[in-house]
């Protein structure tokens, strides 16, 4: 049987896709047994960790859950932290609607339950490098999705056998949190926006309770950039029409 030239494309982008995701895949393995490790630790079942996963897929969240759920935190109290920490995703998911116009909303329901900090930074530099379709976002989110509840399992199964902040699983999450950042910094704008950020952070978790600083900092940050965006390119412009 010849393979069609369709076939050999939709093979090629599938392929593509997950070369894209493969570098999440493996960091998702340390993140995702740490936290089933801790999940584990802090008394949750197999199947509650499968379950958080699969409904949640959030790592920081549920870290943060986790967390929470040691120290006697009661079910509101967590719901309510969670849920501010993942409000930086209104501002991720901003970003990706400029690339996902007149798409099919069922498709992108599918694809917002996959977005995460990680798919995020590979997906929005895929589509500003043009050539990248939402079928190969969904790829790159489902096949992390998929790794990440694997490898929570896989950590709560080994959790028993696994002292609390062996072999530097506490750090894992701060280190692929710092590694995006550094991906993202594509130049000095970048760059300029994230010291922002990172220095009205500090400053607002000083001064502000709960997590809402995270929020606050990030919408600041990022609207300081665009201003300066803007600003730049309407110097540019002038400059073009004199």
């Amino acid at each position: 049987m010849k393979t069609t030239g369709h076939s050999l494309s939709d093979e090629m982008n599938m392929l593509r896709a997950l070369a894209a995701a493969w570098p999440i895949c493996l960091g998702y393995l340390a993140i995702g047994m740490a936290f089933g490790v801790l999940a584990r630790q802090a008394g949750l079942a197999i199947y509650q960790i499968a379950l958080m996963s699969m409904i949640v897929f959030a790592g920081s969240a549920q870290f943060i859950a986790v967390s929470m759920i040691t120290s006697g935190a009661s079910a509101l109290s967590i719901i309510i932290t969670t849920f501010m920490v993942n409000l930086r995703h209104l501002l991720m998911s901003s970003s990706l609607t400029l690339h996902l116009k007149g798409k099919n909303k069922a498709i992108l329901s599918l694809f917002a339950y996959g977005v995460t900090d990680e798919s995020f930074a590979v997906n929005l530099g895929k589509f500003l490098d043009g050539d990248w379709s939402l079928k190969d976002a969904l790829v790159v989110n489902h096949v992390a999705n998929i790794t990440w509840i694997i490898s929570t399992i896989l950590g709560g199964y080994a959790g028993r056998f696994i002292p609390a902040g062996a072999f530097g699983i506490d750090y894992a999450l701060t280190g692929m949190f710092l590694c995006l950042l550094v991906f993202q910094l594509r130049g000095r704008l970048y760059v300029l926006v994230s010291v922002a950020a990172g220095l009205l952070s500090v400053v607002f978790y000083l001064i502000i309770p709960g997590n809402a600083y995270v929020i606050i900092a990030s919408a600041l940050a990022a609207t300081l950039g665009v201003a300066i965006k803007s600003w730049y390119m309407h110097k540019r412009k002038q400059g073009e029409e004199q």
